[in-house]
């Protein structure tokens, strides 16, 4: 998080600091939701199949809920500040390393032992333990993969025939519905707050990735530190979010919390386990709220305002072009940016999607075709380039960053995981572009002159934020 933002702190709700089959956006998953015990039995044959009213709803969702929301452990290691005080750009030679634990929280959602967690609850973690809601036993997680662009990590423990969560289509979610959130908050396990769904589509810049997809589920149930990761359920007990965040001047609870919508869960969740990655189809455009001049030409009050179409790009090819609306993907209304971003984020490489847009106040239709990172239709492949010394992977910039930062070069560090990169304070998505005043264009070529390092090291790039960066480093 940035520090000293003027107005509010706006807190990923850190901790005292999976796999569902998605065939299609909207699906519920049944087959490996936890079986409704003889006391839920109990509450249902008393209505009859009618509705519940009141408690009884929040009571449902609760024992239904809470069996698949897991509490989690971690702990890492971070370099200490020395006494004295000397550091070079943000490293500091003469500190030490010391481990720290933080707790958080994570749903089961595939009986086979996947769990998904937010990835700031995990990221750094040296290692990470389980505890099932039943507390009977603890287990160490191996982290299976992450999407930084959501802030989502999938999670594997050695178990069979888990409680996991059936998972409802956020589309559905209604402002003004009631929703549960549950988690670990405070190192309080199984805890349950009740709220409504106070908005949709929330757009509040807490992911800091070159290409973060926001459109979050606003609710008033309590989140507190802890509680990220854990599960916001409707009255059913289904999945419709992974707690993610707070707006706190405080750091605790005042009213404000924030959720990744299930659907964007469901597709991440599965592109992990089938292929390792996600899958992300590029429209090959940027978009952002309308504007009022647009909105005017158009008549209309919603949409996503084309900032730029990139040349060659699928939305170029489609015909779209700058200053255009687009109201529907896949006849899915698209209010503005957030929801452009939640409803493109649904598809792969290779899918035709069909788009509305309004262009000098008439509505045109047409269909983009999603390429890859690299301008193809294929599927994204693992180019990544490991190194246990600097506890990171290393990837060629593809060539949507390269479009996108106006860069010829460049060599990506992700996932990282403790090492001289954490130690360094480079940020995960970090580009570098230059090291010693030499280009950087090879993975294992950058990888080699850093593990190598010695002496006084320059290193150049570009920050998730996509701001200029320089660092100095002395060994």
């Amino acid at each position: 998080m940035k520090r000293n933002i003027i107005n509010a702190l706006t807190a990923l709700v850190f901790g005292v600091a999976g796999a569902f089959i998605f065939t299609s956006v909207g699906d519920r998953q049944q087959g490996n939701a936890s079986p409704v015990n003889n006391d839920i039995k109990g509450i249902l044959a008393n209505y009859n199949g009618k509705p519940l009213e009141g408690s009884l709803s929040f009571i449902l969702a609760s024992k239904v809920s809470t069996p698949s929301v897991v509490f989690i452990k971690t702990t890492a290691l971070v370099q200490q500040r020395n006494p004295f005080g000397f550091f070079f750009d943000g490293w500091d030679p003469f500190g030490s390393i010391g481990q720290v634990s933080s707790t958080g929280s994570g749903v089961i959602v595939r009986k086979d032992g996947y769990i998904v967690t937010n990835l700031h609850v995990v990221k750094d973690a040296q290692t990470i333990e389980v505890v099932l809601n039943n507390k009977k036993k603890t287990y160490t997680a191996k982290l299976i993969g992450t999407d930084p662009s959501t802030d989502l990590a999938l999670l594997k423990i050695d178990a069979s025939e888990l409680p996991a969560i059936s998972i409802a289509n956020s589309d559905e979610l209604q402002i003004g519905e009631w929703v549960v959130a549950v988690g670990n908050p405070f190192n309080l396990t199984s805890t349950v707050t009740a709220g409504i769904v106070s908005a949709k589509g929330r757009n509040i810049n807490v992911v800091n990735n070159q290409f973060p997809i926001e459109s979050f589920i606003q609710t008033d149930a309590a989140i507190n530190p802890g509680n990220s990761g854990g599960a916001l359920v409707n009255l059913n007990g289904e999945l419709v979010g992974i707690n993610t965040a707070i707006f706190s001047k405080t750091g605790s609870y005042t009213g404000y919390g924030f959720a990744i919508p299930s659907n964007i869960v469901a597709k991440a969740v599965k592109d992990l386990i089938d292929f390792g990655q996600i899958q992300r189809g590029y429209s090959g455009m940027e978009v952002s709220e309308i504007d009022e001049a647009s909105e005017k030409i158009n008549k209309l009050a919603e949409g996503a305002l084309v900032l730029d179409a990139y040349e060659g790009g699928p939305a170029d090819k489609a015909g779209i072009k700058k200053g255009d609306i687009i109201v529907k993907i896949q006849d899915h209304p698209t209010s503005g940016k957030s929801s452009f971003d939640e409803h493109m984020s649904y598809y792969r490489p290779g899918d035709k999607i069909k788009i509305n847009y309004y262009r000098n106040g008439v509505e045109k239709e047409t269909t983009l075709v999603l390429t890859n990172q690299d301008g193809e239709t294929s599927l994204n492949v693992n180019r990544s380039v490991s190194s246990e010394k600097l506890g990171a992977d290393f990837t060629p910039v593809s060539k949507v960053e390269l479009q996108r930062y106006r860069i010829n070069h460049g060599v990506k560090v992700s996932n990282i995981r403790g090492g001289l990169i954490n130690s360094m304070n480079i940020e995960d998505g970090f580009i570098f572009t230059k090291y010693n005043g030499k280009p950087c264009t090879d993975a294992a070529e950058l990888i080699r002159q850093l593990e190598n390092a010695g002496g006084r090291i320059q290193i150049e790039g570009i920050g998730p934020d996509g701001g200029s960066r320089i660092y100095n480093f002395y060994y």
